[in-house]
């Protein structure tokens, strides 16, 4: 089957994850068929996905014509053989209970379309074990989406030990028509990639305050606000549920040796049934407490150590065991899980020959398996880091500029494409990305192959959502440090800005904070219609630290400024083209190749001309003699130019002029 062939899917399911996977694959195009063995189940899980498509159309994420189409291809079934009458696809989302599953599978075979693909959503479970209890193995793998899956990027695709490439090449081509990123997991193991990194490390944070080595608010400010995770270690058991993770321990328990046994730490909350928010307690009160209160000054360096040693020993045993590689690994718990860097990364950062040393150390201390530094990871150690063979250099293409990690840059008919890469963080803006986006400027200024610049934002939910101001808080938020982090930003965004060469900012969805700042550092702005933009800093008892201040009010007057700022209101695209701060608003299908038709307009323009006309206009802001004055020698400048001759002819002839830059 191929990819085109593709035109009905069937959700087994209408659970929380089902009805979530049908609402996806109806967005996509696909007729739905969603099932489940009560109609009161699902009714409710088509009255979610119409309740979700209504607030996507609120929210202008999708017109109300996309959302009453995508509700029409959902048909609900209770009858399975009626459900499975037209599948090209099933995707089987039933509780993570292999008997259960299994049972499913066994009745889904005598009625399944003979040419039909069947995938499990499974989160830990054996692909390969599933897959046996069907008649057709080889087609059969994991497609493991992430709650919610409207909006979750990350799609795990795992193969089984008899899956083929073509199906695993279908499922991640379906993943992406489905708005998805796929994340292949090469081999059948117990919790794939983003479970088997996040649930020892649940297992470790207990065993820490088990030990009494440290407590749940230490280990919680720690990996909050020392390792900037989105969400302290038993603060995230509580938002998942404690059971959910023990359960997938379990499973690794069993499979994969003693390593992976329980904390009794949550074996006592299993059986006390204070599972996290669902039941009211779990390690925080949600009934009569405030729930999760985390302190931002109790970060233990140990604890950082011991479980960033954790996490970098199963990133050695998923690579070792050619389960994934580093790059894999780390979009797959960026995207998944939200962390600010991959688990690699973070490893890498720490020093992995550091981070063996505290393994032993434990190993030695306790005797314990699960402090049994992989052979992978030694080795890598050696070798500098899990990255330290990468290289700097990018994939060879001609079009390629770097290698970034938080930026996709690239060069194509003139332009200088940069493209913040941080979906999983709103294109959130860290000390890291700010490193990244002052070299790609360099790069970019000194390419004479470069004629423009165009800036825009991965996804289709934010050109940057602000500063990452949880990673900020990580690194620290002593106010030197923070002097610091405001020069950086105001230095790199005043490259930009003082760039000889036009720059575009393509603004889609969320455009707020240093977000704004950033585009306010171009030459132009282009906003989608759905747009929302704003300085929103004041509100967090902040203040717009990224030359927000100073750039702002030189676009829209000091008066507009202060109402931008000081209200720290949002503010629709239209707005603020009213306001001179966004020079055109367009569909939001159109903006990027708006976008693009304008940068490539400017690069073709006269370079020269362009160089001192943004000279003269940025001297004149302070003082309008010297911007007359650089007016006055760049127009003689380019008297003597072959561009000056270029554009003359052309005019006299009724062509275009083809600029060269000499």
């Amino acid at each position: 089957m191929q990819l085109d062939d593709v035109q009905h899917v069937t959700v087994l399911g209408a659970g929380n994850m089902g009805h979530g996977i049908a609402e996806v694959a109806a967005l996509a195009g696909y007729d739905v068929s969603l099932r489940d063995i009560e109609e009161e189940f699902v009714r409710d899980g088509y009255d979610q996905i119409e309740w979700s498509l209504g607030k996507l159309a609120e929210n202008d994420r999708i017109g109300d014509d996309e959302a009453d189409a995508a509700l029409d291809r959902v048909d609900t079934f209770v009858d399975l053989e009626a459900s499975l009458a037209d599948a090209d696809v099933v995707v089987e989302v039933v509780p993570e209970k292999m008997a259960i599953k299994k049972d499913v599978y066994g009745e889904v075979v005598e009625h399944a379309p003979e040419e039909a693909v069947f995938v499990t959503n499974a989160s830990s479970l054996s692909i390969t074990e599933l897959s046996e209890v069907t008649d057709r193995p080889e087609r059969f793998c994991g497609m493991h989406f992430f709650n919610p899956p409207v909006r979750m990027d990350l799609v795990e695709v795992i193969s089984g030990n008899h899956t083929s490439e073509d199906t695993l090449e279908l499922i991640e081509g379906l993943a992406e028509e489905m708005g998805k990123t796929p994340v292949r997991v090469r081999k059948d193991s117990p919790g794939f990639i983003v479970n088997r990194i996040l649930v020892p490390l649940m297992n470790e944070a207990a065993w820490i305050v088990e030990s009494g080595d440290a407590t749940v608010e230490t280990v919680d400010s720690t990996t909050k606000f020392d390792m900037g995770l989105p969400m302290g270690s038993f603060e995230l058991a509580d938002q998942v549920g404690i059971d959910v993770g023990y359960h997938v321990l379990e499973y690794m328990h069993e499979v994969l040796g003693e390593a992976y046994r329980p904390c009794p730490l949550l074996v006592e909350k299993v059986e006390e049934e204070t599972l996290g928010r669902k039941t009211g307690s779990g390690f925080y009160d949600y009934e009569d407490g405030d729930g999760a209160q985390i302190p931002s000054d109790a970060i233990d360096a140990d604890v950082r150590r011991r479980l960033l040693a954790v996490m970098a020993n199963e990133v050695g045993g998923l690579i070792g065991n050619n389960v994934a590689d580093a790059p894999a690994i780390d979009r797959a718990v960026t995207l998944g899980a939200g962390f600010p860097d991959g688990p690699a990364k973070l490893a890498d950062g720490e020093g992995l020959a550091d981070l063996v040393d505290v393994l032993d150390d434990l190993h030695d201390e306790t005797g314990e398996e699960r402090y049994e530094a992989t052979d992978y990871l030694r080795e890598a150690a050696a070798a500098g880091g899990f990255h330290g063979g990468d290289g700097a250099e990018g994939d060879g293409g001609d079009d390629a500029l770097a290698a970034y990690d938080a930026l996709n840059v690239a060069v194509e008919d003139r332009v200088g494409h940069v493209e913040i890469d941080r979906p999983h963080r709103m294109n959130t803006i860290s000390g890291e990305l700010l490193d990244e986006l002052a070299d790609a400027i360099d790069r970019l200024d000194a390419d004479d192959d470069v004629r423009a610049i165009l800036l825009s934002g991965a996804g289709d939910r934010a050109f940057s959502a602000g500063a990452d101001v949880q990673s900020m808080a990580a690194g620290g938020a002593d106010p030197i440090t923070a002097v610091e982090l405001s020069r950086q930003g105001q230095q790199t965004f005043g490259k930009l800005e003082e760039s000889d060469k036009p720059v575009v900012a393509a603004i889609d969805g969320y455009c707020l904070g240093g977000g704004m700042e950033l585009a306010t550092a171009a030459d132009m702005r282009i906003a989608s219609e759905r747009s929302e933009l704003g300085q929103p800093e004041l509100d967090l008892g902040l203040l717009p630290g990224w030359g927000g201040t100073q750039r702002l009010a030189r676009i829209v007057g000091e008066g507009r400024a202060k109402e931008i700022i000081l209200t720290a209101d949002r503010y629709e695209a239209e707005t603020m083209a009213e306001y001179d701060f966004v020079n055109e608003v367009v569909p939001d299908d159109e903006l990027g190749e708006r976008a693009r038709e304008l940068a490539e307009q400017l690069a073709g323009g006269p370079p020269i001309a362009q160089k001192y006309t943004k000279r003269a206009m940025h001297a004149g802001r302070t003082d309008g003699e010297a911007g007359l004055e650089v007016e006055a020698m760049g127009f003689g400048h380019v008297m003597n130019t072959d561009d000056l001759m270029e554009g003359v002819t052309a005019f006299m002839g009724d062509g275009e002029p083809e600029f060269e830059g000499k």
